[in-house]
């Protein structure tokens, strides 16, 4: 389908010294994303300060942080605080492209260029033009389309599949991964020239284990949305539940404390939100996650490992963690990639580097396009 103007459809932030939130919550897809941030904690006041002066520039932003930090919200505000406000902010999820159209999706094709290429298809970068593009979970893409996204970067232009004509192009790149960039680049997973090109000006978005000043105003936000969307009583916080909400580490971030506290409504009693409503206790609570693990099972026999002085120590385990992983699955790629941890664009180059399957094995396509 070729992309079309939905800015009618899409949700804008809406500008806050304190709250920054989509203006139309309900038509956000229900996702791990984040749908609300606060710039109360100290840390985030500062990030703030730090989205003012950088947003208003021309320049290509790559924002990390861990799932459902709000990347695509600082992303829109950026969008919404420069020059560019007037055109399109196009979202596009780079993980669900698949190796063999991911080129079309970007730059798009011309009619015949492949097979089921019936018509003539814009890609995003022609459909963000004049406006910015947000390229989430950019660490995902595979190193062949990394070069191809360099060229575009640096000659401002693009060429659809199946055409040899160039169209300029004047879009502003927001990168965002939940990887780190300067590792993925030291293990060869990703390009440095492509990561020092965009990363002209970085935003780290802390988990919100990190900024424990922005918990509570987070879940009082939440609280007084869903109250609305619910149409019940004044539902309020009981002193403990504070100290039990600003207690816990948030491993899913915003997005969990929110549906946390749609939840806890759904199911208090006397217009008080109590722990129990929370439905934390299987969790650890904060600071635990961050205790090592002594003398494990795993670790007694890594240390074996290591006092052996195994060679190709890592890519040894690595192979063996994935072979074991697929057998396991299967040989299903979907479930061995989400059983992992990793896209399946990195699993398919691990299998193909192990041998495990041929080098022209595909996968559906499944894109997940914003705009």
């Amino acid at each position: 389908m070729t992309p079309v103007d939905q800015s009618k459809a899409v949700p804008e932030t809406q500008r806050s010294p304190s709250v920054l939130t989509y203006s139309h919550p309900r038509t956000v897809p229900l996702s791990t994303r984040a749908t609300a941030l606060v710039f109360e904690d100290p840390k985030s006041k500062a990030l703030f300060h730090h989205l003012r002066r950088v947003a208003p520039s021309n320049a290509s932003i790559v924002i990390t942080g861990e799932t459902g930090t709000g990347k695509e919200l600082v992303a829109r505000y950026v969008h919404d605080e420069s020059e560019r406000r007037a055109g399109p902010f196009v979202a596009v999820n780079c993980a669900g492209f698949s190796e063999s159209l991911v080129e079309s999706e970007l730059f798009g094709h011309e009619r015949g260029a492949f097979t089921g290429a019936v018509g003539t298809k814009i890609g995003w970068f022609e459909a963000a033009n004049g406006g910015t593009l947000f390229l989430d979970e950019i660490g995902d893409l595979p190193l062949a389309m990394q070069v191809k996204l360099l060229r575009v970067l640096q000659e401002r232009e693009v060429v659809r599949v199946g055409s040899r004509n160039p169209i300029p192009i004047d879009v502003r790149v927001i990168a965002a991964t939940n990887v780190n960039l300067e590792e993925a680049v030291a293990a060869g997973h990703f390009r440095s020239d492509l990561y020092y090109r965009i990363n002209v000006a970085a935003l780290r978005l802390l988990p919100l284990r990190e900024r424990s000043g922005d918990i509570l105003p987070l879940a009082d936000h939440f609280l007084q949305m869903y109250r609305s969307r619910l149409g019940g009583a004044t539902e309020s916080f009981a002193p403990e539940t504070r100290a039990l909400l600003l207690a816990y580490p948030w491993p899913g971030n915003i997005r969990e404390l929110e549906n946390t506290i749609h939840h806890a409504l759904l199911v208090c009693h006397d217009n008080l939100v109590r722990p129990s409503d929370l439905h934390l206790a299987p969790l650890q609570p904060k600071g635990a996650i961050a205790s090592p693990v002594i003398n494990s099972p795993l670790e007694n026999l890594l240390v074996e490992l290591f006092e052996q002085n195994t060679p190709n120590l890592f890519e040894t385990l690595t192979e063996t963690i994935v072979r074991a992983a697929y057998r396991y699955c299967k040989n299903n790629q979907v479930q061995t990639a989400r059983l992992l941890g990793i896209s399946r664009n990195i699993l398919r180059s691990q299998l193909k580097n192990f041998g495990l399957i041929g080098g022209t094995e595909g996968t559906e396509a499944g894109s997940e396009i914003r705009v």
